[in-house]
């Protein structure tokens, strides 16, 4: 008996359902909705990557966090401090020669880092690997780029001041530890202050000519040598103070003397130092956020 014409059939399939095509409208809000976290979060995304990206030389940072402030420190404490019998002495405060000089190590340390991420790996991004163009092809500003380039360099100079500090400390060339770890943010800001503006020229080469060999050469060895590194500012002549005066290490060093071993200074002094370091912290970023948006076509 075969069934009737309205009767449904046992193994009959149901009829798919239309599709329904979606509107632009659509279509639109939902490639909104998918970009607006990378434009809340784009900055953390670009931080992210820079810190992996650190995964290629990841030894090279491990050593050079544990091993450069050993090294120093061993060479300070049982070679160089052990032919300084007589104590630094600077705004009428005596020190050891070794609780003198580690504040301007750890910044120094510091200011290395910024020097490294700041430059190649910045000029990597705009000319030999491009992937700066790669990220602004999608929802992330050049703003949110410059931003996550300085937030990656930031995490691996936390990661040095802060092994840097441990081993100053068991080294007992920390007289007052309740004020001691200052250095830490104080070292990070001195690696910005000198960091983001040199973001700001690299971001500015177009064409390698070794400009950063010649800022290593220039600048940051000139400025570790007569800022007050290993020996007060004022011993120096005044022809070459000024050295000093103009160095974000200079600056950094003396709020890290304050911090660690109370060196005496007018509390104006230290409004100068901590405005000198952020002033070029935000004047270098405005203008490598100018740099980044005329590299990148915005």
């Amino acid at each position: 008996m075969t069934p009737s014409p309205e009767e449904p059939r046992p193994n009959a399939r149901p009829a798919p359902a239309a599709l329904t095509q979606p509107t632009l409208d659509q279509l639109r809000a939902e490639a909104m909705q998918w970009g607006r976290r990378p434009r809340a979060l784009g900055t953390w995304y670009v931080a992210e990557h820079m810190v992996r990206a650190m995964r290629a030389y990841g030894w090279t940072i491990v050593v050079g966090a544990l091993g450069q402030p050993i090294l120093y420190l061993l060479g300070l404490a049982v070679g160089l401090a052990a032919l300084i019998d007589a104590p630094i002495t600077q705004n009428g405060v005596e020190v050891s020669y070794l609780v003198f000089v580690a504040p301007a190590l750890l910044m120094t340390a510091a200011i290395s880092v910024a020097s490294e991420e700041f430059s190649y790996p910045v000029m990597a991004g705009f000319k030999w690997r491009r992937y700066f163009f790669g990220f602004s092809a999608t929802g992330l500003s050049p703003g949110q780029i410059a931003g996550g380039v300085v937030a990656g360099a930031s995490a691996r100079m936390v990661v040095v001041v802060v092994a840097y500090y441990a081993f100053l400390w068991l080294f007992q060339a920390v007289p007052d530890p309740q004020t001691g770890w200052l250095t830490i943010p104080i070292g990070l800001l001195g690696g910005l202050a000198f960091g983001i503006p040199y973001m700001a020229y690299t971001a500015s080469i177009t064409d390698d000519k070794g400009q950063v060999a010649l800022v290593q050469r220039f600048i940051f060895m000139p400025m570790f040598l007569f800022s007050g590194t290993f020996y007060p500012l004022d011993t120096l002549p005044l022809w070459l103070q000024w050295i000093g005066w103009v160095s974000p290490l200079w600056h950094a060093t003396e709020l890290g003397r304050v911090a660690t071993y109370g060196l005496p200074i007018d509390p104006f002094a230290i409004v100068v130092h901590l405005g000198y370091l952020l002033v070029l912290s935000a004047g270098g970023y405005l203008l490598a956020r100018r740099m980044f948006q005329r590299r990148l076509g915005e």
